[in-house]
């Protein structure tokens, strides 16, 4: 892998891959879609975990005048622990099961996040899964199996990568790849690119690629100019 392709991606071209793959993703019906938010909840992401807690409801917000979201969180922490909430679709509700997680060392469980998420899908479907995390310390193929796997059931996968470490960056990219979702950085310096890519989530997840489409009018002229390739 060349120095080039470690460098950090502008704005303009995070914004532009991630809508770029967007526009690949299957059609989806309007009204209130079910979307996972799941999180690392680990040490090392203890700086960011309240970046996190604002984000949530760019979420919300953005799928308002779609028949909105009902989201569901969960994260992984410490030893072995993971959890789920039940989903909600206020952003308060949301807001108020964040603030009581704390973050605690302990490896990573992006594979639970994967087979937690088929298991949902199977029972209902869920439109999309939302992962923010850093790092990645787990057998590559399983999570890629995983991801394959959502992707037959049409459950894309948005990768919001913290840092820039090349491996959990490549790992990332496979897992949305192969999911039919999308990889972007999660950068705290670039907090309007995380509430435009953010809010891009939760409009496909409740109004599907057309709304995407739609989504573009009312955003910034970055998102106006990158979602024409939509067309």
């Amino acid at each position: 892998m060349s120095d080039k392709s470690l460098r950090p991606k502008s704005d303009k071209q995070s914004i532009d891959s991630f809508i770029d793959q967007a526009r690949k993703l299957p059609a989806t019906k309007a009204g209130q879609g079910r979307l996972i938010f799941a999180l690392d909840a680990t040490a090392s992401r203890e700086a960011t975990w309240d970046q996190a807690c604002d984000l949530q409801s760019e979420l919300f917000l953005a799928a308002e005048d779609l028949g909105g979201l009902s989201i569901q969180l969960c994260y992984y922490r410490g030893f072995g622990e993971f959890k789920s909430t039940r989903f909600v679709s206020q952003t308060k509700q949301l807001l108020t099961l964040m603030n009581e997680v704390s973050c605690r060392g302990g490896i990573t469980q992006i594979g639970r996040v994967l087979r937690h998420a088929l298991k949902e899908t199977r029972a209902e479907p869920v439109k999309a899964v939302v992962f923010i995390g850093d790092c990645c310390e787990e057998p590559v193929d399983e999570l890629c199996h995983s991801a394959g796997e959502l992707g037959m059931l049409r459950t894309p996968v948005f990768m919001f990568h913290e840092g820039r470490d090349p491996h959990a960056r490549a790992v990332f990219q496979q897992v949305s790849k192969l999911s039919g979702g999308a990889y972007a950085p999660f950068d705290r310096s670039s907090p309007r690119l995380l509430k435009e890519l953010m809010g891009a989530v939760a409009v496909y997840a409740s109004g599907g690629a057309k709304a995407l489409k739609d989504y573009s009018s009312r955003s910034s002229a970055e998102v106006k100019r990158l979602t024409r390739q939509l067309r």
